[in-house]
């Protein structure tokens, strides 16, 4: 038993110490270097019931040409965003991905369509924002039902929606050649609790991650929409949570 606890600890402490480092911080965006091209964006989402929130997005360049899941929830951090892509990776931003409808995915949206790069989202999405008139949250350009997927320097991204769960139309986005999955947030960190579920299908929460689990059985890292990013473990974590 003692030896099984240690080994516990000492994965325990590799997962901490592998964390990568924050390359870039200000008072509005940190960014994370998790795999030569990959990269965490992460903002702050000030936010009526839970405070000020931290929300994950993601970056993958390849071969001078990036894409961008999800935007920060303001204009002004999305154009810091955009301008440090374009000072530190050097790429053209070929698309941004929105996971679903809410502001940590698209509020800063209307500055990617200002300086011309294209905006992907499911149908869902797409609906859900142009329904919403308390909000009014730009609209994604381009819509896909089941799975849609882009080429950035030549490598496959795949978007894929695996049912509903924190919301009725979000999606997962896979980047095979680096075994990253950006979850958002129907992908719970590790220790976190439920969060919001306002719009949420508790019922099909679990079987939906079940289903990303056995779409994406290479994905190595897991990016939730908040906290800590990790191991497949996260999707056991969100399984468990949300299981009958």
């Amino acid at each position: 038993m003692k030896t099984y606890l240690l080994l516990i600890l000492c994965t325990c402490t590799l997962i901490a110490s592998a964390q990568p480092p924050t390359i870039y911080k200000t008072t509005t965006l940190e960014i994370d270097s998790i795999t030569p091209g990959t990269y965490v964006h992460r903002t702050y989402l000030s936010t009526k019931d839970w405070g000020l929130v931290s929300c994950n997005g993601a970056v993958y360049t390849n071969k001078g040409e990036s894409v961008v899941f999800d935007t920060p929830a303001t204009d002004s951090v999305s154009l810091e965003l955009i301008s440090w892509i374009k000072t530190h990776t050097r790429s053209c931003i070929k698309a941004i991905v929105v996971n679903h409808s809410h502001a940590d995915c698209l509020g800063g949206l209307a500055v990617f369509h200002k300086v011309g790069i294209p905006s992907y989202s499911s149908k869902r999405t797409q609906t859900f924002a142009g329904n919403d008139t308390v909000n009014k949250p730009v609209v994604p350009q381009h819509g896909f039902t089941k799975e849609l997927e882009l080429k950035i320097g030549g490598t496959s991204i795949i978007n894929y929606f695996p049912g509903e769960g924190h919301t009725q139309d979000n999606i997962v986005s896979y980047i095979p050649s680096v075994k990253v999955l950006f979850g958002g947030c129907i992908i719970k960190a590790l220790g976190s609790g439920k969060g919001n579920l306002a719009e949420a299908n508790i019922n099909a929460w679990a079987e939906s991650v079940r289903n990303v689990k056995q779409k994406f059985p290479d994905a190595v890292i897991i990016i939730p929409g908040h906290g800590a990013y990790g191991n497949r473990s996260l999707l056991d974590y969100t399984i468990q949570m949300f299981g009958k």
